[in-house]
């Protein structure tokens, strides 16, 4: 997907791009896969905001995404490939031989007409076909993954993500995931093959605030403009770098302090940690 970059008519059109959007082959969801999404402007049942700097955007509706790709054993044909507002991948409507529909994420190279498979078994390796990962050759690309059985993809699921399959042994696949982290994973877990589609998602350049208020996303504050009351950085005569090492409001560490719990149980499977 290629980005197209606009003529320098107005200030915030002068660095902007935007996606061309030539692969959507349709403007409309299909209705009975949707839902209805709720805005909270990022404010709890106590009506207290637990998640900063939210709030308005475009309304929208939520697609619902099968993750878990657990209809073994049927071939499923491309019928579109569409924007979904609420994720950074392009997504796949895919009808089955029974009639039933589904959306899948759309990897690159996945066309309209073309056919995938979900499967338990040895399968044809081709893009967009979900097996375990005890089955797949080690050095392909994978997305969508498992982390338990049954659970439905949960790594690599971002537009231009993949993992590559490093070793297996005793029954637990090696993955070199996107942040270059080395992690196993049960044999049994699923995932598919190929790389999430529209890989240009990184490059856009919004160009303006505007466009930021129109995915939902509100003006963030510098901790060392506000007042001693609000942040840790705040307050001071005149322009001051805080006088402290960069911390959160709520006073932890910033830069490279490593948060992660030193006793969780997923621990003794990260081979080697993400940079």
């Amino acid at each position: 997907m290629p980005l197209r970059k606009l003529k320098p008519n107005t200030p915030g059109q002068r660095f902007m791009s935007v996606p061309t959007f030539e692969e959507i082959t349709t403007s409309r969801p299909e209705r009975a896969l949707t839902e209805a999404l709720r805005k909270t402007g990022g404010r709890n049942n106590l009506g207290r905001i637990t998640s900063r700097h939210r709030g308005g955007g475009h309304k929208r509706r939520y697609r619902i995404i099968d993750f878990k790709r657990n209809k073994f054993d049927s071939v499923g044909e491309v019928l579109t490939i569409e924007y979904d507002p609420n994720r950074s991948p392009r997504i796949s409507l895919i009808k089955y031989a029974d009639g039933e529909k589904r959306y899948v994420l759309a990897p690159v190279g996945l066309k309209v007409g073309d056919k995938i498979l979900s499967s338990k078994t040895q399968i044809p390796f081709t893009t967009g076909n979900s097996m375990p990962l005890g089955i797949i050759p080690e050095g392909m690309l994978v997305h969508n993954i498992e982390l338990k059985e049954g659970k439905g993809g949960q790594m690599a699921r971002s537009a231009g993500t993949y993992a590559r399959i490093m070793a297996k042994e005793n029954g637990m696949i090696t993955l070199k995931l996107p942040s270059g982290e080395m992690r196993m994973v049960t044999e049994h877990c699923l995932a598919t093959i190929g790389m999430v589609g529209n890989r240009d998602h990184a490059n856009i350049v919004y160009g303006k605030a505007g466009r930021m208020r129109w995915l939902g996303r509100r003006p963030k504050v510098r901790g060392v403009v506000m007042n001693p009351v609000d942040h840790p950085h705040g307050g001071g005569e005149g322009k001051t770098s805080g006088g402290r090492h960069p911390v959160s409001p709520w006073g932890t560490p910033a830069k490279g302090y490593k948060t992660r719990k030193k006793n969780k149980l997923s621990n003794r499977l990260i081979v080697k940690r993400r940079k």
